[in-house]
């Protein structure tokens, strides 16, 4: 694992860390190769249930580093120059963004499920300015998160967004005070361990997989998706709720599986 990204466990949460600071975390070809690298393990680690992406020293990524474009040949059916934002896990993934995510550092955050912003992060296509395109998802899950108006808005002028602005369009799933991105995204991410994984993690590809169809094959597909984890785990999870668990919109009585 190259040097520019840490990794670190707290129970069932893997924590990766871009760690270029002199450069604001923008990411060079090794860097990015290591954080797909970082996520491929996390896919095949059943012992880590919730990733969190941040970056070091108060900054989430300030995108690709411009220093070392032509370093590397880009191929656009190889994977996405900011390294894991071609991929499609099968387990969620948060970003705890302090600082800056913008230009490619605001599509590594657009691929994560869910973005917890401290209070002055900013987010924007700042990558307008130089002329460079948005080629890892970029166009895709803005839209999609944000709805095309408002994507467009940020595409289009490359302004900063702040972070209260982002909760407000649906960018930034959870706002906290400077510092806290981290530590909130860690909360946040055991809570989401907890829960019975197989139907979790089912719900959640199905909600990524239904843009691939029209509405009846969506609903077909969530249909079939569902049937494993009724199996598995909807029985104990009902005679839980009879039992007294859950009453009142309770969360606590519930652990994973």
């Amino acid at each position: 694992m190259a040097m520019s990204v840490l990794i670190d466990r707290d129970g069932p949460v893997l924590i990766v860390t871009i760690d270029r600071p002199g450069k604001r975390n923008a990411v060079d070809p090794d860097t990015a190769s290591a954080l797909r690298e970082a996520f491929a393990a996390f896919a095949n680690d059943e012992t880590a249930r919730v990733a969190i992406l941040t970056g070091s020293d108060g900054h989430f990524c300030a995108g690709f580093d411009l220093g070392a474009v032509g370093t590397s040949r880009y191929d656009p059916e190889g994977p996405g120059p900011m390294g894991p934002t071609r991929m499609l896990l099968e387990k969620p993934v948060i970003a705890a963004v302090e600082g800056h995510a913008v230009a490619g550092g605001l599509e590594l955050a657009l691929w994560c499920d869910l973005r917890v912003a401290a209070a002055s992060a900013v987010f924007g296509v700042y990558c307008r300015r130089w002329g460079v395109p948005l080629i890892d998802g970029g166009t895709v899950r803005l839209p999609r998160i944000v709805g095309q108006g408002r994507a467009l808005d940020m595409i289009l002028t490359g302004r900063p967004v702040a972070a209260d602005e982002a909760q407000r369009i649906g960018l930034a799933d959870r706002l906290v005070a400077d510092g806290e991105a981290l530590s909130a995204a860690i909360e946040l991410a055991k809570q989401i361990a907890a829960f019975p994984q197989v139907c979790m993690n089912s719900d959640r590809l199905s909600a990524y997989r239904q843009w691939d169809f029209d509405i009846d094959g969506a609903l077909a597909h969530e249909a079939h998706a569902g049937v494993a984890p009724l199996r598995e785990g909807a029985a104990a999870g009902a005679r839980r709720f009879t039992e007294g668990a859950g009453r009142s919109g309770s969360f606590a009585a519930f652990k994973g599986d």
